[in-house]
């Protein structure tokens, strides 16, 4: 049975204030464990859409919903709930605590979100226990999980990162430009194993980034200004 984790129909999406920029996406669907790659050009609107999915962001007309859930229809608090419950993010410049351990760093989604929090637990004596395993899978050596985050090298952050966004099994990872700090050799290796967790999870991934050589690891590659109308340029 085919099951949507993001469902999105005729959705526009304006800032206030500012008449330049409007967003339109007629109709955009990703089901369950797909993984997407989204690529556009600079100020085409893909942090925009990121943000929606988010629930950071909420249009002004249209359906959007995610995991089965109008967000559209919830409070700012509800939506902020809903993200630390099921969404993982992972950033172009990581966002992580640089007065962090890097398993403190993996661990931060358990400490806002009860329900990732018992995820994690379910296969696990320990929240600790759990953020290692990830962090093994991720190919960093577990000596370096009690070193502060900032002794870590660019690459090393970065999977210190997508543990981080994978912690506590979120349903649906979004990743903006994660890799446009690696060169294209550590870049490859990265997307294998973020792809491999994944996978083997079942988790729903939208990747973004400008980098078209990047799309041959996806299942699916959608053109930001194929998908949508937009107006002007984003932010």
């Amino acid at each position: 049975m085919r099951q949507l984790v993001i469902d999105i129909q005729n959705l526009i999406f304006q800032w206030p204030g500012r008449q330049g920029f409007q967003l339109s996406i007629p109709k955009f669907q990703v089901e369950r464990g797909e993984r997407v790659f989204l690529q556009g050009a600079s100020g085409s609107g893909k942090s925009t859409l990121l943000s929606l999915l988010g629930g950071v962001l909420v249009p002004q007309q249209g359906q959007l919903q995610v995991l089965d859930t109008d967000l559209t229809a919830l409070s700012s608090s509800a939506r902020d709930r809903f993200r630390v419950d099921h969404v993982g993010l992972l950033f172009q410049q990581f966002n992580l605590v640089p007065y962090l351990s890097v398993r403190e760093n993996v661990l931060l989604p358990c400490r806002f979100s009860q329900r990732r929090r018992e995820r994690a637990l379910e296969a696990a004596d320990r929240l600790e226990q759990s953020a290692d395993r990830l962090l093994g899978q991720l190919g960093l050596d577990l000596t370096l999980a009690r070193q502060p985050v900032t002794s870590l090298s660019v690459g090393q952050q970065q999977r210190v990162a997508a543990a981080r966004a994978l912690m506590g099994h979120p349903e649906l990872i979004i990743a903006d430009e994660p890799t446009s700090a690696l060169d294209a050799d550590r870049q490859a290796e990265f997307l294998d194993v973020l792809l491999g967790r994944c996978n083997d999870e079942g988790v729903t991934l939208i990747f973004v980034s400008h980098d078209q050589r990047l799309a041959q690891h996806f299942n699916r590659s959608v053109n930001l200004h194929e998908l949508c109308a937009v107006i002007g340029e984003a932010a």
